[in-house]
């Protein structure tokens, strides 16, 4: 038994939720609870329309829970936010890899966490900290910096300086590693093998970096690791978050949950239980994920409550994440009188970087021959949940494009397409679905001059692209369509 009573309980289990909620203005119910102490909001791209928008929704947030935590994913690259709605003008994270200047990943961080400072949110889902190990995952991808270890070290170091120097916390992601999956935790729960040594090795030594680079917080991931614990996924493992990040690690943070509406967490419990899962393994800030109910809230705070009056739940831990937040909010706002966000950065302005530079990241395969007389075709596969439905790519840089899913037919494709024009087939991650590898091998045979590019984590093995950008981003489809260009002899 504990001391708590249930309402006692359950307004400290609000203090630890971030829920998402459908729209783009704030439900009367969610800016009720905000006021009667819910720890804060996790927004996310269909709640956003425009950063001008963005700025009223967050003010009209504030205006009911002044240290409201207020978080969101713009890892600055495929995954955005902030350009949820015209595609992103930053590179990505696999391409600052490929160009591995720590100062311009720090650079490209800071004007995220400005960005951020000016709509006024003050926790960033980013960065991305996975050691991409595995060609086929389909949902890190271009969103690591790399597969060496060291080297996404010191990227994910420069990106939390950069961001955090701006007053944002950062949230460096997924902990303890999701870069060895060929599942997505949003549609099923990966397990990855390793023993502790070997995420030592590989998966741990970015997070390391993080946490001397002062990363203020740390998000878990919905994995299995049975070689670590071989019953609770990392979120709902104590073995993981306070074994091996607190103890090992060091990390004194705030540890927030990836959303717990994803299949990882909560497909075989439910979201309630798996809010106490995560609680009672050492998560702090739940993240609930989008669409969340006020019904949903009330499930889930009653359902925290009863676990600590029933006894399933220690008192004690539910009062250390209510404080960690709310240290967490004080700091924020703390940060933010501190820090005055530089006049240049404005909501109607977006940043752009040195094109020579981004273009430096794209690989081109020696030889490689584009023609004047071309058309992109675009592989429209389905994205992940992660990266959502923004525009990408050359579409989003403006480009005209033949538009092919998997249901169109090849060969009334093949006829559309005048003979002497050549095609440019545009695609992410090609090799990791048979349709779009037939289509490719296809087009190939009949067309011998065409042109593969892939925007997404190539696999050489398994496809020969002659052009690989690295990431889809809007800035990176504009660096493919100069790369065209200038391999075609056309003057910029």
């Amino acid at each position: 038994m504990t001391g708590l009573t249930t309402d006692e309980a359950r307004r400290l289990a609000a203090a630890t939720l971030l829920p998402g909620f459908t729209g783009t203005e704030l439900p009367a119910w969610l800016a009720a609870r905000l006021r009667d102490g819910l720890a804060g909001v996790c927004l996310f791209g269909p709640n956003i329309v425009s950063r001008h928008q963005l700025h009223a929704l967050v003010t009209e947030i504030r205006a009911s829970n002044p240290l409201a935590v207020i978080a969101i994913d713009e890892e600055g690259g495929d995954v955005t936010r902030l350009y949820y709605d015209v595609g992103s003008p930053y590179p990505g994270n696999a391409v600052l890899g490929r160009i591995d200047d720590e100062s311009f990943t720090e650079h490209v961080a800071r004007i995220v966490g400005w960005e951020l400072r000016r709509v006024g949110i003050d926790l960033d889902l980013a960065p991305d900290a996975d050691v991409n190990s595995n060609t086929r995952n389909p949902v890190i991808g271009t969103r690591s910096f790399g597969a060496d270890p060291e080297l996404v070290a010191r990227h994910t170091a420069a990106w939390v300086r950069g961001l955090q120097s701006t007053g944002v916390a950062a949230s460096v992601k997924h902990f303890p590693g999701h870069g060895d999956t060929e599942l997505d935790s949003h549609l099923a729960l990966p397990v990855v093998h390793g023993s502790i040594e070997h995420l030592r090795e590989r998966e741990l030594v970015p997070f390391l970096a993080a946490v001397g680079a002062g990363a203020r917080t740390v998000m878990t991931s919905h994995i299995l690791l049975p070689d670590v614990d071989a019953e609770q996924p990392a979120t709902f493992s104590t073995r993981v978050l306070q074994g091996v990040l607190r103890d090992e690690l060091g990390f004194d943070g705030l540890i927030v949950t990836d959303a717990l509406d994803m299949a990882g967490a909560s497909a075989e419990s439910g979201i309630p239980t798996a809010a106490v899962r995560a609680l009672a393994g050492g998560s702090d800030l739940l993240c609930l994920g989008t669409n969340t109910t006020a019904e949903q809230l009330d499930e889930i705070e009653v359902a925290i409550a009863e676990a600590v009056v029933e006894g399933g739940l220690v008192d004690a831990r539910l009062r250390d994440a209510a404080r960690r937040v709310a240290a967490l909010a004080r700091e924020s706002a703390a940060l933010a009188a501190q820090i005055s966000v530089p006049e240049w950065v404005t909501l109607d302005d977006e940043p752009a970087f040195d094109p020579a530079v981004l273009r430096s990241a794209i690989d081109v395969v020696p030889g490689t021959v584009v023609a004047r007389d071309r058309v992109i075709v675009a592989l429209q596969t389905e994205a992940n949940i992660a990266v959502g439905v923004a525009p990408w790519g050359p579409l989003a840089a403006g480009s005209d494009a033949l538009l092919v899913s998997e249901t169109d037919d090849v060969e009334a494709l093949l006829l559309g397409v005048p003979p002497g024009t050549q095609a440019i087939i545009v695609g992410q991650g090609i090799h990791r679905h048979s349709w779009t590898m037939e289509f490719v091998a296809r087009w190939r045979a009949e067309r011998p001059e065409t042109v593969v590019v892939d925007m997404g984590w190539p696999d050489a093995e398994t496809l020969a692209a002659e052009i690989c950008t690295w990431g889809a981003s809007r800035a990176m489809g504009h660096a493919l369509l100069a790369t065209l260009d200038e391999l075609a002899g056309v003057a910029s």
